[in-house]
């Protein structure tokens, strides 16, 4: 029972500071979560800021009386004078893992390179799509190669092909 208590007491800790961040590289705080919009300010290396919310792969954050968005690639979540004293102390990576479920030594995220403007506008390109046409299987092709790798077979139908 003590050991419940004391979680609790150390986990309500990391909620109370879950919107502390601190820039790892000096950032351009946008007005919008978009890398072409206009940027409010700037941020050097080690900037505290207050992560507000999430959208994609950006953060929106409080800077003085600055809101914005930042990339969160840009961010490092906690306390940075925090984390300089805990060092890699066995003790910190173990909330750390409790509170974002990761470890804190990779980052990755599946944004890259589409905006929303980019999926509402679509530019085709037919080279390209003639060119991974190549790399397509058929439905026997892709059975014989699971097969090989002795998986279990599951029944996805493939789409309808394309109207000409």
């Amino acid at each position: 029972m003590k050991w419940l208590l004391v979680f609790c007491l150390g986990w309500s800790a990391f909620a109370v500071h879950a919107g502390e961040a601190h820039t790892v590289r000096p950032t351009e705080v946008k007005a919008k979560p978009f890398a072409d919009a206009a940027t409010l300010s700037s941020l050097p290396e080690n900037s505290p800021v207050e992560v507000l919310a999430r959208k994609s792969g950006w953060m929106q954050i409080r800077h003085d009386n600055t809101n914005g968005w930042v990339k969160m690639l840009n961010l490092r979540l906690g306390n940075a004078a925090a984390q300089k004293k805990s060092g890699d102390s066995g003790l910190g990576k173990l909330f750390n893992v409790a509170a974002t479920g990761a470890s804190g030594s990779t980052v990755s995220t599946g944004v890259r390179g589409l905006s929303e403007e980019n999926l509402r506008n679509p530019n085709p390109n037919p080279q390209a799509l003639a060119e991974l046409q190549h790399y397509a299987a058929s439905e026997a092709e892709a059975q014989k190669f699971g097969e090989s790798g002795k998986l279990a077979t599951q029944r996805i139908d493939y789409l309808p092909a394309p109207a000409e």
